[in-house]
């Protein structure tokens, strides 16, 4: 279905509701924020607001990943004695490296500013998140895990939303009722904010339907890609930090890694590539596995094990790709929106922001207006809030960060130092963002052949081996959650001009052309497979792909990511 249809007519005769004040669609950072400071405000002016966050996860943070370093400006608003209620916050950062890799050697830079991490601290976002849940129920907040919003409830009234839809479950391969078949449940609300994350189904359907990105520049993403080790207690070395550009990536290709050293001789370790790369022959993922080998790397990992695997998107659009925020029923909130700070490579602080503001917006806009069967106006004042924090104010410095790799890797280095240190942020242009990142590939015979080193089940591992130790798992007589409009263009189009690109840019091994040698190609959707990163639907040269999501409580069950 395109994300510019227009609303079929439904019925809320076919499903069992439930309604609420407010509906908060993912329990990320930016949904938790949101539900407890509108909880916050509740108590303070002695209102009784009913909030409902609904997520996907069977439990809140076990879809969730991130690097991450966490600077605490937005909690320490939130929650002001947050130290006294035990934060799973891993380490404090204690230094800060960044390095230039060449295929032998490092040469270490200064450290930007940006990247300057005194007071913060690495977590594991997911952990951080389950710790925000459990202070959102004591406050009498309702979340519901495992249950997946699969579509959006339109209002008449308004021409606007007033809820979602979540998931049927127990459905067959084929979309009959199995025996075990749970129809969906109308959630109803009259606020619904949308903390979905990066490329979220419902933000996508609503940016489209409301055209919120009319004034706005296309998105650009990044894919991460990470594994939590357990390494030598030789090597560790909690609160340290490095970050990496340059090899193995080309010079035109935008990416880098990421090592944080947490408590337990833990260290995350990842890697990060622009999905507005060029080559069709690019494995992100085989390009990590690379990486790890690099002589300065391969070191730290040395005696160590894998314990853990996993893969995101990230929106690194920046200030010029945020859309208009408010739509009638709701706001956009998190990375749903884009609120990621791409030179901090930080977005969770921007993202409680937003949800801190997002829900001063809406308890003011529910105290104005009691009257339950009359609409609320659209909140555009959110985007007005907003635009007088400092979340604004420094999305607007690094702007031109991300856009300045247009000058290759070189010459986005000399343009950030004099964006940063000379400019402060402040040039008198805003960087425009290039191509959208589908249309960048070129075709197969214009791009050379990449090959990649055989893993060797030590230091790096063949997908399927490693997406073991992501917990995926979907049930699997149920209906493909990956849709393709149409069936033809993977082997048409995708394998014969860019050599199936859809085998490569996906870390989980979804996609796999089958029959080849038989002169009988065709496209073979392993969906039990997918780590829900979106990629697919991101990088796919035509467009073909939507995620759509599983049966709620399926997908990645990471632990401490």
């Amino acid at each position: 279905m395109s994300d510019n249809s227009s609303p079929a007519p439904f019925n809320l005769d076919h499903y069992e509701s439930m309604s609420f004040d407010v509906l908060i669609v993912g329990a990320g950072p930016s949904g938790l924020a949101a539900a407890i400071r509108l909880r916050q405000c509740a108590l303070e002016r002695g209102e009784d607001i009913s909030i409902c966050v609904l997520e996907k996860a069977p439990e809140v943070g076990r879809h969730t990943l991130s690097g991450a370093v966490l600077e605490t400006k937005s909690l320490d608003i939130l929650l002001p004695d947050w130290k006294d209620r035990n934060p799973p916050l891993d380490a404090p950062a204690t230094e800060d490296l960044f390095w230039f890799l060449t295929k032998k050697y490092h040469i270490k830079l200064p450290t930007p500013p940006q990247m300057n991490n005194h007071g913060n601290f690495i977590i594991s976002l997911g952990r951080v998140c389950a710790w925000l849940a459990g202070i959102a129920e004591g406050m009498g907040i309702d979340i519901f895990p495992g249950f997946a919003a699969v579509d959006i409830i339109p209002d008449p009234q308004n021409q606007g939303i007033k809820g979602v839809i979540t998931g049927d479950m127990g459905r067959q391969k084929n979309g009959d009722q199995g025996t075990s078949f749970q129809p969906g449940i109308a959630i109803l609300a009259r606020q619904t904010l949308i903390a979905e994350g990066c490329r979220g189904s419902l933000a996508q359907k609503i940016m489209g339907q409301f055209n919120l990105r009319k004034n706005a520049q296309h998105q650009t993403y990044g894919l991460g890609i990470k594994e939590l080790w357990e390494i030598d207690k030789n090597i560790s070395s909690p609160g340290k930090i490095i970050h990496t550009i340059g090899w193995p990536l080309n010079q035109t290709t935008y990416g880098g890694s990421f090592l944080y050293h947490l408590n337990q001789q833990k260290m995350a370790i990842g890697f990060v590539v622009g999905l507005d790369y060029k080559n069709p022959h690019l494995s992100p993922y085989k390009e990590f596995q690379r990486f790890k080998h690099h002589p300065s790397i391969l070191p730290m990992l040395e005696g160590g094990r894998r314990i853990s695997y996993g893969a995101r998107t990230i929106s690194e659009g920046g200030f010029q790709s945020i859309p208009e925020l408010a739509f009638p029923g709701g706001l956009l909130i998190g990375d749903a929106a884009g609120f990621l700070n791409v030179p901090k490579i930080k977005g969770v602080h921007t993202s409680m922001m937003s949800g801190i503001i997002a829900a001063e917006t809406v308890f003011d806009a529910l105290i104005s207006h009691k009257d339950h069967h009359a609409p609320i106006p659209t909140l555009s004042d959110f985007q007005t809030r907003l635009k007088k924090t400092w979340l604004w104010d420094e999305l607007y410095r690094a702007r031109n960060i991300r856009p300045s790799f247009r000058f290759s890797l070189f010459g986005a280095v000399a343009y950030s130092a004099l964006d940063t240190f000379i400019l402060r942020g402040r040039a008198p242009w805003t960087l425009a963002h290039k191509t959208p990142d589908h249309k960048t590939l070129l075709h197969k015979d214009k791009s050379k052949p990449i090959k990649y080193p055989q893993p060797d089940g030590i230091v790096s591992f063949d997908r399927l081996s490693n997406l073991t130790f992501s917990g995926t798992n979907h049930e699997q007589d149920q209906p493909c959650h990956l849709k393709l409009s149409d069936d033809s263009v993977p082997v048409q189009q995708n394998l014969k001009l860019f050599d199936a690109p859809e085998q490569l840019f996906c870390p989980a091994g979804v996609y796999e052309i089958i029959d080849l040698s038989e002169n009988n190609p065709k496209l073979q959707i392993n969906a039990q497979n997918c780590l829900h990163c979106k990629a697919c639907e991101i990088k796919d040269p035509h467009q073909n792909i939507t995620w759509t999501p599983p049966q709620g409580g399926e997908g990645p069950n990471y632990e401490s990511m």
